[in-house]
């Protein structure tokens, strides 16, 4: 390893500083566009030793973890270049697909801050390290509080450290996902296995100490002292332990509203990956919706949520199906003018060449990842459809990922094939 003075050029797709070296990139963390520092270099990482002129964009950062924590990449990039790079990501990886598009500006939807996060625990002796990771390894940076998260998340690194010390016997590493809810927080741990009643009854006192709204061990509810709730458009929804939720509350309200802009006018929407219906119960308020899940705990959620709000809801159906590997077929597609879909970060390359080749006139694709969503687009894209615009959603400040909505519109409906040929 060797001490090197880089100029940094610009940021690359995980926050990192971006200099040229004689062979090839080198990727500083912490690093931004301007600055010209001293770096070790090993390879094409370099690990920031000085900054020894600072870049115009550079700001204070706000959390004194900053560094350290692995949570935030990018803490001290001062608007409008954050805007700039966040929104970069979307169009570079458009670019790389061959897909053109009208790309908006970034839309802030930090809102009050996340209202969940994943916390890891591991035991040192008699201490329990809890919080994040440092970035690319394996440490746990033992943290008291963390400013990106919303009021309401304010008891939940207490509550996490008091649970994972009380599982510290164990010796186990843990997770504990905690989620802000409008009754409560909800944690659900996992990585300790099956406990015995000795220690589900310290975690259910601890609950009731605390007052958690609910405690779970991977999906077994240890207590439930108030049912977790959450709204999402005129509905409230108790989700199963540890279920998938937007980040923010800002930010699942974007998406949303985004989302309903588009295809506002259907007469009849498929929601795809719908989990427990972010979109679905917000939809039901335009036209009937169908809602395809894996997950049988989220959609039992979301069937439970949209029949106590059936007196001011469109009807929502739903159906149990892998989409990964068992799409809607485009015969299935055509029954819908709309068809939404919010995939993990993999994408839905299957569901996305079924629906390449039906004739719905609207498909609005939500992601988490702008590369999978690149893709996805691309084979949209091939079988006829515009996309109309995309837009980047910033509801994870300070680190590298960006939600967006993809419209895209089949400018002249495919000619249904005849049972006669």
């Amino acid at each position: 390893m060797s001490s090197s003075e880089l100029v940094i050029e610009r940021l690359g797709y995980r926050g990192e500083g971006v200099a040229e070296g004689a062979h090839g990139s080198i990727f500083v963390p912490y690093a931004l566009p301007g600055d010209t520092i001293l770096a070790d270099v090993l390879g094409e990482r370099g690990r920031l030793l000085d900054i020894l002129v600072g870049s115009p964009d550079r700001i204070g950062a706000i959390c004194p973890y900053f560094t350290v924590c692995g949570g935030c990449a990018v803490q001290t990039l001062a608007e409008p270049a954050y805007a700039a790079w966040k929104r970069s990501i979307v169009t570079t990886a458009l670019a790389h697909a061959g897909v053109t598009a009208d790309v908006a500006p970034l839309v802030d939807a930090h809102g009050e801050g996340r209202r969940r996060a994943t916390f890891h625990a591991r035991s040192r002796g008699h201490l329990t390290d809890v919080g994040f990771m440092e970035a690319r390894a394996h440490k746990i940076v033992d943290i008291d509080f963390c400013p990106v998260l919303a009021p309401a998340m304010e008891d939940a690194l207490p509550a996490a450290h008091a649970l994972a010390e009380a599982l510290g016997v164990l010796d186990k590493p843990l997770d504990l996902i905690a989620t802000a809810t409008l009754s409560g927080l909800d944690v659900d741990v996992r990585g300790c296995g099956p406990l015995p009643d000795e220690l589900r009854n310290v975690i259910t006192g601890l609950a009731q100490s605390l007052d958690l709204a609910r405690v779970s061990n991977h999906g077994d509810v240890l207590i439930e002292r108030r049912a977790p709730q959450l709204g999402m458009g005129q509905a409230f929804v108790s989700p199963p332990p540890g279920a998938f939720l937007q980040a923010t509350l800002a930010g699942e309200t974007a998406l949303a509203t985004l989302t309903m802009e588009a295809v506002s006018g259907a007469k009849h929407i498929a929601d795809l990956f719908a989990g427990i219906g972010t979109f679905s119960l917000r939809l039901a308020s335009l036209a009937p919706v169908h809602a395809v899940e894996t997950d049988k705990a989220a959609l039992a959620a979301l069937g439970r949520a949209a029949n106590a709000s059936a007196g001011t809801l469109r009807q929502v159906t739903s159906e149990a199906r892998d989409l990964f590997r068992r799409p809607l077929t485009r015969q299935e597609c055509e029954a819908f003018d709309a068809v939404v879909f919010d995939p993990p970060r993999a994408g839905a390359a299957a569901q996305a060449r079924m629906l390449a080749g039906s004739s719905v006139a609207t498909v609005v694709a939500v992601s988490c990842n702008a590369a999978s969503f690149a893709q996805d687009a691309r084979v949209l894209v091939d079988g006829g459809y515009a996309l109309e615009r995309v837009t980047p959603v910033d509801q994870f400040r300070y680190s590298p990922h960006v939600e967006l909505v993809g419209v895209f519109r089949r400018a002249k409906p495919r000619r249904k094939k005849s049972l006669l040929g």
